[in-house]
């Protein structure tokens, strides 16, 4: 029997389940209430019936959907070619440099390099990267002296006090994921502002979960780094891109194809130089 209607039924306060057939349950539920004004600020995520995102409370082991890429990363048929590892080990494949299954703190400076950090910001990110993930993913109960990073076990660096997209076995929820971005990409924009990311850090901290504060925040702040937009608002398909490690690759070659055309700039300032001192 479908529960009685409230007072918040004609006011538009609630959203349709969608069965298989894409049609209304008929079960009306409620995602705020007024009395307590955080569930109102923080929406959820609730998929229109049309959308193309399947079952977004279900994790995807393979690809990174969201309501904008249903399928995943599909530019370079990325998830097509990684249907072989989880969403979080896709994330580490680029850190990955041999494809031996293990990230040395070598590999970790190299590719913070790759992406135009200078010597100290990829030293740092090294330092604190495979300092912190390097003993959780060991098969032993002995730290390793070199702090590699066993890819097969990167499931294991789940913590908390994050946007909760990756389970604990590193599949990818598109539920929390479009959750996080609802909830604190407030007006619509389409990303994140450095306020918004703000309040989504204080947000999603879990008491005494020091750790998590922690990873949260220098996550998000790499992620920014990285990124680095022009007009401040992190984009949520961008950040997607993190998560599923397809936007690593393309910061490296734009990074690549800038000092191309600086060298190319230098060398043909170097040719004048020389024409004129002859």
């Amino acid at each position: 029997m479908a529960p009685a209607p409230t007072k918040y039924d004609s006011e538009g306060e609630h959203a349709m389940c969608r069965g298989n057939d894409g049609y209304a349950k008929g079960e009306p539920y409620i995602t705020g209430i007024s009395e307590y004004p955080v569930t109102i600020e923080r929406k959820v995520f609730v998929p229109s019936r049309d959308s193309l995102l399947c079952d977004p409370g279900t994790a995807r082991a393979t690809y990174a959907p969201t309501t904008e890429k249903p399928y995943g990363t599909t530019e370079d048929d990325w998830a097509r070619k990684h249907q072989h590892q989880t969403v979080v080990v896709q994330h580490t494949e680029y850190f990955d440099r041999d494809n031996d299954g293990v990230i040395w703190p070598q590999d970790t400076y190299q590719g913070c390099r790759d992406f135009g950090w200078n010597v100290f910001l990829s030293l740092l990110a090294t330092v604190l990267i495979n300092g912190a993930l390097s003993y959780p993913t060991m098969p032993t109960v002995l730290p390793d002296p070199f702090f590699r990073i066993f890819v097969s076990r990167m499931h294991k660096n789940k913590h908390g006090s994050d946007s909760m997209t990756y389970d604990n076995e590193g599949r990818f929820r598109p539920q929390q994921y479009e959750d996080f971005f609802a909830k604190y990409d407030r007006d619509g924009k389409g990303g994140l502002s450095k306020m918004d990311l703000w309040d989504a850090w204080k947000g999603q901290r879990l008491v005494f979960d020091l750790f998590g504060w922690s990873a949260s925040f220098l996550e998000w702040l790499a992620t920014y780094l990285l990124i680095w937009p022009e007009d401040g608002i992190l984009r949520k398909e961008d950040v997607r891109g993190v998560f599923d490690g397809s936007i690593f690759y393309k910061k490296a070659e734009e990074t690549k194809r800038k000092r191309s055309a600086a060298n190319g700039v230098q060398q043909g300032v170097n040719g004048l130089e020389k024409k004129k001192s002859t």
